[in-house]
C-alpha cells in the first residue's frame, strides 16, 4: 500500500509519518530528492525492501524532485511492486495531480484551517482587541505553540518581503501569496517590523529559558495589543 501525507500543518503531518515510521520493525528511510532507482532495485535485488517486515519512508519527493527521466523511471518501479508499503511525506500542500502519480494510493492531507489564515492576515497596527479576539477563535484548535510559531513565521515573511530578502521561503511564494503579503508589509514601518520581529524573538527566548513571567498565551496577546 502506498500513502500519500501532506498538508501545510506539518506539525501533524509529520507526527504522522514518525509514527508510522516507529511502528515499523525495519524501516527503510530515503531523502526523495536524493532517491535513486538504483537504490531501490538494489535493496530490493537483495531481498529486503518488500519483505513483509519491510516498510519505505520517502521524505519530499514529490516537492523536491525534478520530473526528470529517473523520476519517472522510479515512480514506474514502485507502480509494479505490488506488496509494499511506501510512505511519501511533503511539507507542504501537494497538487492533485502530484497526489493521483499512484491511482490506489491513500492520501491523507493535514490542513490548517481557515481561521488561522485569517487571523495571520489581520496582523496589522492597531488592530490589536480584534486579533486577541481572533487569537483566542483559534486557540479552540490549534496549540498556542504552533500559533505562536506561524506568528513569527508571517513576520519573518514580511520582513522578507520588505527587505527583499533571498530567504527561501519568500522564494518559494507564488505571485499573488507575495502580493497579499507585500499588501500587509506597508501597513507597517520598517522600523515597525524590525522591533515586533525583535519582540517575538524576546517571547520566545523568555518562554525557552523559563525567564518569563507570563504563560505564552498570555504574552501573545500582549504582543497582539503593542502592535
Amino acid at each position: 500500500m502506498i500513502t500519500i501525507i501532506h498538508g501545510d500543518d506539518i506539525v501533524s503531518s509529520r507526527k504522522y509519518f514518525l509514527e508510522q515510521k516507529e511502528k515499523a520493525g525495519h524501516p527503510i528511510y530515503f531523502e526523495g530528492e536524493k532517491l535513486t532507482l538504483t537504490d531501490l532495485m538494489q535493496i530490493s535485488e537483495g531481498g529486503m525492501l518488500f519483505s513483509d517486515e519491510k516498510k519505505v519512508f520517502i521524505e519530499d519527493f514529490f516537492s523536491k524532485r525534478k520530473l526528470t527521466k529517473e523520476t519517472s523511471s522510479i515512480i514506474n518501479y514502485i507502480k509494479r511492486q505490488e506488496d509494499v508499503d511506501i510512505f511519501f511525506w511533503d511539507g507542504k500542500i501537494l497538487a492533485k495531480k502530484q497526489t493521483e502519480t499512484f491511482s490506489k494510493a491513500v492520501v491523507k492531507t493535514y490542513l490548517f484551517p481557515k481561521t488561522l489564515f485569517t487571523f495571520l492576515d489581520s496582523l496589522s497596527p492597531g488592530n490589536g482587541k480584534k486579533l486577541i479576539s481572533m487569537h483566542n477563535q483559534v486557540l479552540k484548535t490549534i496549540e498556542v505553540e504552533l500559533v505562536f510559531f506561524m506568528i513569527i513565521r508571517q513576520f519573518r515573511l514580511l520582513l522578507g518581503i520588505t527587505f527583499a530578502s533571498p530567504i527561501d521561503e519568500v522564494g518559494r511564494l507564488a505571485p499573488w501569496q507575495s502580493g497579499k503579503l507585500q499588501k500587509q508589509a506597508n501597513l507597517f514601518s520598517q522600523d515597525q517590523l524590525k522591533a515586533l520581529y525583535k519582540k517575538l524573538y524576546e517571547i520566545d527566548l523568555g518562554i525557552k529559558t523559563g525567564k518569563s513571567f507570563l504563560p505564552l498565551r498570555t504574552a501573545v496577546d500582549f504582543f497582539l495589543l503593542e502592535i
